[in-house]
């Protein structure tokens, strides 16, 4: 259903923001509706679904009915954990909690726990480049973890002009770059992980403004997800009445 959905949205009419140095510029394709009692902490798309992991009370894992912006749970977290980044690889699901300092594996098919695994800092983003996987932790740093034992393997420190960027939440590796939202902000950002330099940004304060309308309740924005196929973005943010499809004007 979302490959149909893409493919009939990249020959929709474009619309986007202004380019400005090293933002990138994008086309708004579409809404879709969003749970907004979903504080999204992390979204992806895989084999054609939409996950949505989300944080605070009855953190929980699930599969997005894009139609209806409702939640088919699959895993919901005892109330001592707030959940954080998700991915997927090799069948198998991963998920951060924020101050606990555990991250949970789970069977891609029957969401059963496989195992626990700890980390010394917080558990903010996650996402993986086919071989590792790569967690933030509110920091500059993106952590790379072994995915047999779990554990940290290397550290890429990401830095602007300014110097390095912290506040570094939800992940998506797209095409060779890491696309991670920045925590307080409706921005985000496009870094080589190999030097840890920002490349591009994303301005996303247009969907953020129309979300805070729309549910005056809305935070900041918090979700990336990526369709290979198609090459269109899903974003969104905690709380939001939306999530939104994007093309961007690279």
């Amino acid at each position: 259903m979302i490959v149909l959905i893409l493919l009939t949205l990249m020959a929709c009419s474009k619309s986007s923001n202004n380019d400005e140095g090293m933002l990138i510029s994008y086309t708004l394709k579409a809404r879709w509706k969003h749970d907004t009692k979903a504080w999204t902490q992390g979204l992806l798309i895989h084999n054609g679904k939409l996950y949505e992991g989300t944080g605070q009370k009855q953190s929980y894992i699930g599969i997005v009915d894009i139609r209806t912006g409702e939640t088919d749970k699959k895993v919901v977290l005892d109330d001592k954990y707030f959940g954080e980044g998700i991915a997927i690889l090799n069948n198998k699901v991963y998920q951060l909690t924020w101050q606990n300092n555990i991250g949970f594996v789970y069977d891609l098919e029957t969401f059963e726990k496989i195992r626990e695994f700890t980390y010394d800092t917080e558990g903010w983003g996650l996402t993986h480049d086919g071989h590792h996987l790569i967690m933030s932790d509110g920091t500059e740093k993106l952590i790379y973890l072994d995915t047999a034992t779990l554990e940290p393997v290397k550290t890429v420190r990401v830095r602007d002009k300014k110097g390095f960027v912290a506040k570094l939440t939800e992940l998506e590796f797209v095409d060779g770059f890491i696309f991670a939202n920045r925590w307080e902000t409706n921005r985000i950002l496009k870094i080589d992980p190999e030097k840890g330099e920002v490349v591009g940004e994303l301005d996303l304060t247009p969907l953020a403004q129309e979300a805070r309308l729309e549910n005056p309740n809305s935070f900041e924005l918090n979700g990336i997800a990526y369709h290979p196929g198609t090459k269109l973005f899903i974003v969104t943010g905690k709380f939001w009445p939306f999530a939104y499809v994007l093309e961007l004007n690279e």
